[in-house]
């Protein structure tokens, strides 16, 4: 089966709904994704948007907050870009119907999270991700130009390589017409063809272990695009969030938003020590790199599989008011935040290198975009600063939007796809096959390429990874398509690109800490 479209989207958070909801002003629109609409890393977001309102704040204060965090590599250029733009983008998402936090007279009510030199972050309670989603999912499914395909998953983007050309001499040649989709109802793939593919499917969250992302973030995108032969960079840095809450019956972990500690909440070790201030002058407000290999520190010091967060010393009424969920959430758990500790551990969060992309959004693939968690601007550098991500993600999908906008009327679908061929495959016979292999690749990233590194713990983690890709190559080889042989493919092509990218590293930055390469002046 075929279906065309001006705009193929794939991945429906913020970066993916924000842009359909854009181009549907100029064509038809058809929305791509692997499971409900609504389960996204960006419902997952609790903290907030961060973005200059306040008339003693500025672009300039945000701007080198932000260069600070990424540790010298940023592209200064993407990040003034970016900050600039950050108000007007709010802006269009207030009138898209997202509710933010105000004060009682009317302003609104701007939180503060680490690494940030002021109160710029906009906020709806602890759940600011889940009301952008809510928001932007109501526009999109009553627009009748964006047709939306649930639970639908995507293989493999279409490239000349699925015409029959095994040799493409230059890859800024390489074109992109749509993507093989599988049809959950009757698991056959199928042809989505379009002018202008998008690429918004998130995170990688669930290659580790331990990790506050959806079940559905398995670094779909990226890997279809390294196969599409697009550039990949920057994967060595994988932000772990410093503050999940430990619940080992619980997967995904439930996040401990940063404003908590933006609040006041002080992070205290087994005896109760606070114990930042040993690790950064800026204490439980440093930079999320820096607050979860203090914390990693510790928990390796006292052999403990957490640290505490203090919330107990801050006004209970204010404390149920902002942080709602997370009280509630811990109340499950027989903890009360207004008067105990919350144990609390690192876990793998967010991605900031991924498919390279220009000023426009543009990948070095023709007619393909990307935008999002999935793509690398260039804003983070080595480390993300809190609540800069959906700010890059409303001002790159407004950036896709002016680029496609101008140039999708001048680009024929090309219908001459061969459709997807698995005559004679078979299910594997035995899903345990899949299921052990990415419990095992969940093991080799959590404990040879996580917070803390080492030349020994790479290039036994490469052994290790190698043998799974070889099995799984086989499997995948003669078996039918199917989500979970997909993801575990995925899952492979993107460990390999952090550990190859983190083993070319020769020193430690922002996110990439290793002990072979130590940076001067660091404690830890």
């Amino acid at each position: 089966m075929i279906h065309k479209s001006d705009f193929l989207v794939i991945g429906s958070g913020l970066a993916g709904l924000m842009y359909a909801l854009k181009v549907s002003e100029f064509g038809k629109v058809i929305v791509v994704t692997k499971s409900k609409i609504d389960n996204t890393n960006t419902s997952y977001a609790q903290g907030g948007i961060a973005t200059v309102q306040k008339v003693n704040d500025s672009y300039e204060n945000h701007i080198q907050d932000t260069l600070i965090a990424g540790d010298g590599i940023c592209n200064e250029d993407v990040v003034r870009t970016v900050v600039t733009e950050g108000p007007e983008m709010i802006k269009e998402l207030i009138e898209l119907g997202a509710k933010f936090d105000k004060k009682a007279d009317g302003t609104y009510d701007l939180g503060r999270e680490g690494g940030h030199s002021d109160n710029r972050i906009f906020h709806h309670k602890d759940n600011t991700g889940f009301e952008i989603q809510r928001a932007l999912t109501e526009q999109v499914l009553k627009n009748k130009n964006i047709t939306v395909f649930e639970n639908y998953f995507a293989v493999d983007l279409i490239t000349q390589h699925h015409l029959g050309y095994t040799v493409i001499r230059n890859k800024s040649d390489i074109e992109c017409y749509g993507a093989y989709v599988l049809n959950p109802n009757t698991q056959k793939t199928e042809r989505f063809l379009s002018k202008i593919t998008y690429l918004a499917t998130g995170g990688l969250g669930n290659i580790y272990d331990i990790t506050t992302n959806p079940q559905v973030a398995t670094g779909d995108g990226i890997a279809m695009a390294y196969r599409a032969k697009a550039f990949i960079t920057d994967m060595e840095f994988v932000q772990f969030h410093p503050t999940a809450l430990y619940n080992k019956n619980e997967r995904p972990s439930f996040l401990i938003t940063e404003a908590l500690r933006g609040f006041g909440a002080i992070l205290r070790n087994k005896q109760g020590e606070a114990f930042m201030i040993k690790y950064d002058e800026r204490k439980d407000l440093a930079p999320r790199d820096i607050v979860a290999r203090a914390i990693d520190t510790e928990m390796k010091i006292s052999g403990d599989e957490f640290v505490y967060l203090d919330a107990a010393h801050l006004d209970s009424e204010q404390l149920k008011s902002h942080f709602p969920n997370i009280y509630e959430k811990c109340l499950t758990l027989d903890i009360d935040i207004t008067k105990d500790y919350i144990p609390v551990a690192p876990a793998a969060h967010y991605l900031v290198g991924g498919v390279k992309v220009d000023s426009e959004a543009k990948t070095s693939v023709k007619h393909l975009y990307a935008a999002g968690e999935c793509s690398s601007t260039g804003l983070h550098g080595a480390n993300r600063l809190a609540s800069n991500s959906l700010l890059e993600a409303l001002v790159y999908a407004h950036k896709a939007t002016e680029s496609s906008s101008k140039t999708f009327k001048d680009i024929k679908i090309n219908e001459d796809i061969p459709v997807w061929s698995d005559e004679g495959m078979t299910h594997p016979e035995e899903m345990i096959l899949i299921t052990q292999e990415f419990k095992e690749l969940q093991q080799i990233m959590t404990y040879y390429v996580g917070i803390v590194r080492s030349n020994l713990r790479l290039n036994r983690a490469l052994s290790r990874l190698e043998i799974i890709f070889r099995e799984t190559q086989k499997l995948y080889d003669r078996s039918k398509v199917s989500r979970e042989i997909c993801e575990l493919r995925n899952a492979i092509n993107i460990s390999y690109l952090i550990i190859k990218m983190a083993k070319s590293r020769k020193e430690s930055r922002g996110l990439h800490y290793t002990v072979d390469y130590p940076e001067k002046g660091k404690i830890l």
